[in-house]
């Protein structure tokens, strides 16, 4: 999946084991050590605290020797979006801290965990002819609920907020620093406003202004993010054409565990992208992949709507639309009618469940506040974020070149700059960043080899045996003495070195990229690989023995492997 891979690596810091405390529940991932977990028993609703649910969260114990007294608090965004996973990531960003991750009430390790797979199966079938119902799906995912004893009415941004506040006084610590990402950044102003006490500073990357009506934005914000791409006149070429003829691509549905056939039309491609381009490494390599989309290269679409389905099993899509019916979807006209079928699926959802309208909170706060905004953010754009800033007192905004949405899971600019600002939070971190070109691919030559490669790794047998024969070709021409044998073999082996080193040093910078194609330099030692080719027939014409037959012939069938598949 391509929408995801900033995340995964986030996530790819090795587990050390799992931890808990004595009475507490096991932790439900792998955790780093000195880490235990546990749920903050609170009432479903606060207004009615007859039932009572459990807020997951976990913490980690820093054994610094300069332990600092005030921990960082982190959640997640989404809105459903589950926060367990990254304590070990984000102790590696505060040693000399307690990291406490706090799960929303409802999300993947709450309980109950708001689950609803009905919906999230009708929102990929908007992909799908005819298009899935989904008021109907969400009339079944509530009445569900429903059935289990859930009040979709506590679960709102103000009860999530009172659930930190309360998980503070739970653990005993007399002040924390808040950490919010997207979503969360409402969460934790709240908190702010609600116990200013316990609050020595806040942190608010992608900031979600509350003021802001986030999907009557959404055109905006595409259109702008792809105009600051430079990729404006390739967007508009891809989603016309493909309005005009829609692509058939097979797709994975991970919710049932099979393939199907999807329809992406420009308007289906606009709604995926809007979602991908949350990610630093997609922003990088869109232009080339939108670039190729506006030229036909419809194979390219399979990624894309395979990400669709990862997306949708990352999020307790039951959570995810109670809040956004609350406390989002009300304050939107939704008019004009949105092209993004993401926008009008949540719209359908909620006029299907018919939750209240959230009473408006406008939260401030006097604590030192951080915000960190992206410069190609299609979601929590710097053109809403930055005036929330000024119009806060104690706060201030940096904004972070090639950067998108979640700025510190792609930035270590970024996460060095938040360091900074919890050390010193009236301080001013003005240590300056350096334009991060880390990710920027170069000239990629498009092809959907190596995205095809990676689900099903039997693909590169071509490649995998030319090379392996190549080097026993080397081997056995330089030990008998036959230099037109080895010489064959030598530029096989040169030449799949010298790719492999290619797609793996891109891989290294954007491995995104390698769902749009492979570096341009990768194609340019073609010729290394017909010389193989033309030595190993030349080698065959003077020694017509069998394996020099088949060296012969593997050499010739990868070189149509190659032009013909691959590139």
């Amino acid at each position: 999946m391509i929408i995801r891979v900033v995340l995964a690596l986030a996530l790819a810091v090795p587990p050390v084991g799992t931890s808990r405390g004595v009475g507490l529940p096991p932790c439900a991932v792998d955790l780093p050590p000195n880490t235990t977990c546990g749920f903050l028993e609170v009432p479903e609703r606060r207004d009615a605290p007859e039932r009572k649910i459990n807020v997951g969260y976990a913490v980690r114990t820093s054994t610094a020797k300069d332990r600092k007294p005030d921990p960082v608090v982190y959640m997640s965004g989404g809105p459903a979006s589950a926060s367990l996973q990254l304590i070990g990531f984000l102790s590696q960003m505060f040693p000399d801290r307690d990291v406490v991750t706090v799960e929303q009430r409802g999300s993947r390790y709450s309980e109950p965990a708001l689950g609803c797979p009905e919906t999230a199966e009708a929102l990929l079938g908007q992909l799908r002819q005819p298009p899935a119902d989904l008021a109907a799906a969400a009339g079944r995912c509530r009445a569900r609920l429903r059935e289990e004893g859930v009040d979709l009415r506590g679960y709102n941004t103000k009860e999530i907020a009172a659930d930190v506040v309360a998980l503070r006084e739970q653990l005993g610590y007399e002040s924390w620093n808040l950490f919010g990402v997207s979503y969360s950044t409402r969460v934790m102003m709240d908190v702010a406003a609600a116990d200013p006490k316990g609050v020595r500073s806040v942190v608010l990357d992608s900031y979600l202004p509350e003021s802001v009506n986030w999907y009557d934005d959404a055109a905006r914000n595409l259109a702008d993010t792809v105009a600051a791409l430079g990729m404006k006149d390739a967007f508009d070429a891809a989603t016309a054409r493909l309005n005009a003829r829609p692509a058939q691509v097979t797709a994975t549905d991970p919710i049932l565990g099979k393939t199907f056939s999807a329809r992406v039309s420009g308007d289906d491609l606009a709604a995926i992208m809007a979602e991908a381009l949350h990610e630093a490494d997609v922003a990088a390599v869109a232009p080339a992949m939108v670039g190729a989309l506006a030229k036909g290269h419809d194979e390219l679409l399979q990624p894309l709507a395979d990400a669709v389905g990862g997306g949708l099993v990352s999020h307790e899509f039951g959570l995810y639309h109670a809040v956004q019916c609350q406390d989002e979807v009300p304050f939107n006209t939704f008019t004009p009618k949105s092209r993004l079928f993401t926008i009008n699926g949540d719209k359908a959802v909620c006029d299907a469940w018919q939750l209240p309208k959230a009473k408006p909170v406008n939260a401030t706060t006097k604590a030192p506040v951080y915000m960190l905004g992206g410069q190609y953010d299609p979601t929590t754009p710097t053109r809403t974020s930055r005036p929330a800033a000024e119009a806060l007192p104690g706060a201030r905004f940096e904004e972070f070149p090639r950067a998108s949405h979640a700025v510190f899971l792609s930035s270590a600019c970024a996460r060095r700059k938040i360091v900074e600002f919890l050390a010193a939070p009236a301080g001013n971190t003005a240590s300056p960043c350096l334009d991060d070109t880390s990710r920027q691919v170069g000239d990629l030559h498009v092809t959907a080899a190596p995205y095809q490669i990676s689900k099903s790794p039997w693909l590169a047998a071509p490649f995998v045996l030319f090379a392996l024969v190549s080097l026993i070709q080397l081997i056995a021409g330089a030990l008998k003495g036959r230099a037109l044998t080895a010489f064959g073999g030598l530029a096989g082996v040169a030449f799949a070195g010298l790719v492999g080193q290619s797609v793996h040093a891109l891989a290294g910078r954007n491995e995104t990229a390698l769902a749009v194609g492979v570096p341009g330099a990768a194609v340019g030692y073609t010729w290394i690989a017909a010389a193989s080719a033309v030595l190993t027939a030349a080698a065959l014409l003077r020694d017509r023995r069998w394996p020099q037959g088949a060296a012969a012939a593997i050499g010739a069938g990868f070189l149509v492997w190659w032009f013909i598949w691959f590139l």
